[in-house]
């Protein structure tokens, strides 16, 4: 583990106890009956233990969605071909995707970066170049990169942030792109939660029946080839994972590192959260699961993380756009806490125990 990795897992701390304690104080003095709003009085709390603030703040509010390819494309498991990566990303720099009109309407800025598309992609202000490799390798040949390449593209994440947090940050939301990328975020699921690798493997793009066996079968050639050790998350990374999959683990270790509530998104981002989770456990508190994607290994996932989704949508996309709903939900539950009267403040008489 290189020193960057380290010293920004022995930042991540517990919640603050007192700071929930006093939001859930306030939650029960607002003028609903206790419980009323259901997820969203837990959701605020947690926020407050998060923040480290009794009414926790979601002003400035980030998604950052990174892309790669991968070699495992190759072997035919998307219905798409691998180029449509580097033009979704020329997509999202225009301003025409789907994470675009759900970021403008969450109010969240879109940070778009590249950790690994296969080809050069054209200069531009609003991208963030910081290629490990034009792809991974080809995991049914051999580790789809070196533990290096792992430790770097987790070093990226950690940096982007870092970064991001002298603009501003109060939330942050994990988006990806990268065509053939269900595939490996298949192979670390089943590494990381011993689960068997039909149970955990979708349909991605939308492959047909014939597709969706060949997939499986190749997940499984890559984990007996390799075999990951669940022991060893930067091993299992390196060997079967992707270098957006490894930005957005240290995306997610340096947001908790600063006490910024991290969103995220579907199956990729929910692979990335097993690898950060492994890496260093504390880091499940500052998880918030956006939504159950329609992908079956993403409920395997969130059980295994201990985390609830807000929402089910029956979301397939990815790019962050159930991270952006989430962010959404998360600032109407702050907003909620902060500015809603409180039964003495709006001169309203509360609930009467009554004996019976």
């Amino acid at each position: 583990m290189s020193k960057l990795l380290s010293n920004i897992t022995q930042l991540i701390k517990p919640l603050d106890q007192a700071a929930m304690s006093q939001a859930a104080l306030r939650q029960n003095r607002l003028t609903k009956p206790q419980g009323s709003l259901g997820r969203l009085e837990e959701l605020a709390i947690k926020l407050a233990g998060i923040q480290g603030k009794p009414i926790p703040q979601i002003k400035h509010k980030a998604i950052i969605t990174m892309a790669s390819d991968h070699g495992v494309v190759a072997e035919g498991v998307s219905a798409y071909p691998q180029e449509v990566t580097a033009q979704m990303v020329a997509n999202f720099l225009s301003g025409g995707a789907g994470i675009n009109v759900m970021a403008r309407k969450a109010g969240a800025r879109i940070i778009v970066v590249d950790m690994g598309v296969s080809v050069e992609l054209r200069a531009d202000p609003k991208l963030l170049s910081r290629k490990i490799g034009f792809g991974t390798q080809n995991m049914v040949l051999g580790p789809a990169m070196t533990t290096e390449q792992a430790v770097r593209a987790i070093e990226t994440g950690i940096e982007i942030v870092t970064s991001e947090v002298s603009r501003g940050l109060d939330i942050v939301g994990a988006g990806d792109m990268g065509i053939g990328n269900t595939t490996p975020s298949s192979a670390i699921s089943a590494v990381m939660t011993t689960r068997a690798v039909a149970e955990v493997t979708g349909r991605g793009t939308g492959v047909n029946n014939k597709t969706l066996n060949h997939k499986i079968e190749v997940i499984n050639r890559a984990l007996e080839l390799n075999r990951p050790d669940p022991g060893e998350p930067l091993e299992v990374l390196a060997k079967v994972g992707g270098f957006e999959i490894g930005g957005l683990v240290g995306v997610m270790l340096a947001a908790a590192a600063h006490r910024i509530p991290v969103v995220i998104d579907g199956f990729v981002s929910g692979a990335a959260a097993l690898i950060a989770a492994a890496l260093e456990p504390r880091l499940r508190d500052f998880l918030i699961a956006s939504h159950t994607s329609a992908e079956p290994g993403h409920k395997f996932v969130l059980e295994y993380l201990g985390i609830k989704p807000l929402l089910d949508l029956g979301m397939r996309l990815g790019e962050g756009t159930g991270a952006a709903l989430g962010i959404f939900l998360a600032e109407v539950a702050s907003s909620v806490l902060e500015e809603m009267s409180t039964f003495a403040e709006a001169g309203v008489s509360e609930k009467q125990e009554r004996g019976d």
